[in-house]
């Protein structure tokens, strides 16, 4: 896949529910710099629609996501925030 050598930070949430994989990405994110990607690998099917939510509502960029086998993979880009 071309995304993955922009991966900054890879995030292995298989096994656990939601919606701590979120919650995990949510916090790693915040230690991130726009513009970079974090890699989320997941197991619970419902992580793709809080993804993609997440993603809208905080400015986010879902660039891919996909699952094979059960196992979910995620890469979000680190949106700007602007606290004007």
């Amino acid at each position: 896949m071309a995304h993955m050598e922009r991966v900054a930070q890879t995030l292995d949430m298989k096994g656990m529910n939601c919606p701590m994989p979120l919650i995990w990405a949510r916090n790693m994110i915040d230690t991130m710099e726009p513009g970079e990607h974090i890699e989320v690998l997941a197991t619970d099917p419902a992580t793709i629609r809080d993804f993609k939510v997440f993603a809208k509502s905080a400015g986010h960029e879902l660039v891919t996501w996909s699952e094979t086998r059960g196992l979910i993979t995620i890469v979000l880009k680190k949106g700007a925030y602007h606290n004007e």
